[in-house]
């Protein structure tokens, strides 16, 4: 099955649902209208469904390799890479003054996503050049940007990040590589580093690794560890790639999907690197990094969902067995019931994905305190919930195949291993829904009820022209209204103890508030069709949620590890 990217569902959201004339409306996206949208990312369909789709199957069942030292990508990757780098596709949203177009990052959101969904392994390595941009455009000196950025946003150069070891992962503070100066303004890094997908590949022509390493006598933890910028080959006064560095890719893990992806373990042995940002400051500029990549990787999980969904979809089709009024499996009720929750919780996903860019945009392009703080809170629901989304989609995309689901050959089984660590890396989904009840709510709640408030507005100038569809979000949107003063009452113990399903009821509050704005504009339509199913039958999950985030910790914490283990 050949993926289609849903260029229809984009516009319908651009249009209806995420707001985005506000952002075409700022002095900065002035030139980045509907028209413009049109065409960028018609391009990129074009690339992805031509050039990346076909990629999917052979990056499983030919992967990467490592032979003498160096990665061996999948036969066609370089091809498909070089065909979105010299579209440009790259980094789109990146700064024009280093050679981006510095469009929206909406636009790029959406690109990323039909990347992902033609095939994720290879859109890995777009993805951590993109937060590299972003990281080195914030954070690094004149020289550095000058070197770097343009080779990154042309695709020439690839980007990754080094944040973990064997004895550190979500505690990063825990890392042991160091880092020492040389006395000529640049530091000798020394250290192994984990997981680092696209660590080396055999069609970019340097590799820039950004590290983080701790300096001689540096506090411990967090507050000691710095950035540094460390390339697979030094460049000249030229800005080429000239000297190997001190640096070797060891191995490469074996992974339960993403076999295109080379996903490397780095020994660095005093490689000659520079610093990023200040001393001490490693975490706030990698966060820069991560931020970018959370938003990178929810759209991830969404775009394997769609490609997930296609392919179920067009089995059931197909696939002729008992008897329906369709002829086909799609015809029997239990079948229909799991498309169309996997097709309106892709649209959730998405919705949140896009909203959560446009606020990105908005901030970026007005300064404001207010649409900063909607993205911020956005991020971690757009990670957790869009790779949830990816996870449990592709699964049904099994069950939808029925036993031959889990034969390899038909290519169900690949989107749910490709997916499965889309919700651990860049901050498992557990850390972006505590992210969310503490450091979100630092506010006070004030981003938080402010959504709350324009989605209960919505909600109640529809009541009575729709009551059907209004009023069950407006009732929900209230029972996340009373949730959140709940939690803002409670410790961090007991907020924790929730904050999973806390973050999932809110998705799905998000999905009531999206899927009502699209319905009420496309009336007598699959559309409406689909948000009626969505508000009736998977909205009122909510509830339960909500229940178990206001349940505190006292009952989960009374289970003592001695009682698990009986």
């Amino acid at each position: 099955m050949a993926y289609r990217a849903p260029l229809d569902d984009y516009r319908q959201l651009l249009k209806h649902v995420v707001g985005y004339e506000a952002v075409a409306d700022t002095q900065k996206y002035a030139e980045a209208g509907f028209e413009t949208a049109e065409a960028i990312l018609s391009g990129a369909a074009k690339v992805a469904q031509e050039m990346v789709a076909p990629l999917q199957r052979i990056g499983d069942l030919d992967p990467a390799r490592l032979e003498n030292g160096v990665v061996r990508t999948p036969k066609g990757f370089a091809e498909g890479y070089h065909a979105i780098a010299e579209g440009g596709w790259v980094a789109i949203s990146a700064p024009e003054q280093y050679g981006g177009m510095d469009l929206p990052i909406t636009l790029t959101t959406i690109v990323n996503e039909m990347i992902s969904g033609a095939c994720v392994s290879l859109n890995l390595t777009t993805l951590m050049s993109q937060g590299q941009i972003e990281a080195l455009e914030h954070h690094a000196s004149d020289a550095i940007k000058e070197m770097y950025i343009p080779k990154l946003i042309s695709g020439e150069w690839c980007g990754t990040m080094n944040l973990t070891e064997p004895q550190a992962g979500s505690d990063v503070g825990a890392l042991t590589t160091k880092a020492e100066e040389n006395g000529d303004g640049t530091y000798a890094i020394t250290g192994q580093k984990i997981y680092i997908s696209g660590g080396d590949n055999d069609f970019a022509s340097n590799i820039c690794h950004l590290v983080l390493a701790r300096l001689p006598g540096a506090p411990s933890g967090t507050k000691g560890i710095s950035l540094f910028l460390v390339p697979k080959l030094i460049p000249d006064d030229n800005g080429n790639p000239a000297q190997p560095n001190s640096l070797k890719v060891v191995s490469l893990e074996h992974k339960l999907g993403l076999h295109g992806s080379a996903t490397c373990v780095m020994q660095y042995d005093g490689a000659k690197g520079w610093l990023i940002g200040e001393e001490g400051g490693g975490m706030a500029a990698m966060f820069t990094m991560m931020n970018n990549a959370r938003l990178g990787v929810g759209v991830q999980g969404l775009g394997v969902a769609e490609g997930a969904y296609q392919h179920a979809l067009a089995y059931a089709m197909d696939r002729k067995q008992g008897r329906s009024e369709t002829g086909t499996i799609i015809g029997h009720a239990d079948v229909r019931r799991m498309l169309a929750g996997m097709k309106a919780d892709i649209f959730v996903a998405r919705s949140i994905a896009l909203a959560n860019a446009v606020a990105i945009d908005m901030a970026k392009a007005t300064g404001s305190a207010d649409w900063k703080a909607r993205a911020a809170l956005l991020t971690p629901i757009t990670k957790a919930f869009g790779t949830d989304t990816g996870v449990d989609v592709a699964s049904a995309g099994v069950q939808v195949h029925g036993g031959m689901g889990f034969i390899e050959e038909t290519g169900a089984a690949q989107f749910l291993r490709d997916v499965r660590v889309t919700p651990i890396y860049e901050g498992t989904n557990g850390i972006q829904a505590m992210d969310l009840v503490g450091r979100k709510l630092m506010d006070g709640g004030e981003a938080a009820f402010a959504l709350v408030d324009e989605i209960e507005g919505f909600a109640e100038s529809v009541r009575g022209k729709a009551p059907d569809l209004g009023e069950p979000v407006w009732q929900a949107c209230e029972t996340l209204r009373e949730t959140l003063e709940t939690l803002l009452s409670m410790d961090m113990t007991d907020r924790f103890a929730g904050a999973v399903p806390f973050l999932r009821g809110f998705a799905r509050v998000l999905g009531g508030y999206y899927h009502l704005r699209a319905a009420l504009a496309e009336p007598d339509s699959a559309t409406e069709r689909l948000a009626r199913f969505y508000i009736t039958r998977i909205l009122p999950e909510h509830m339960g949620l909500f229940a178990h985030a206001k349940a505190g910790s006292e009952t989960l914490m009374a289970l003592s590890p001695d009682d698990l283990a009986a």
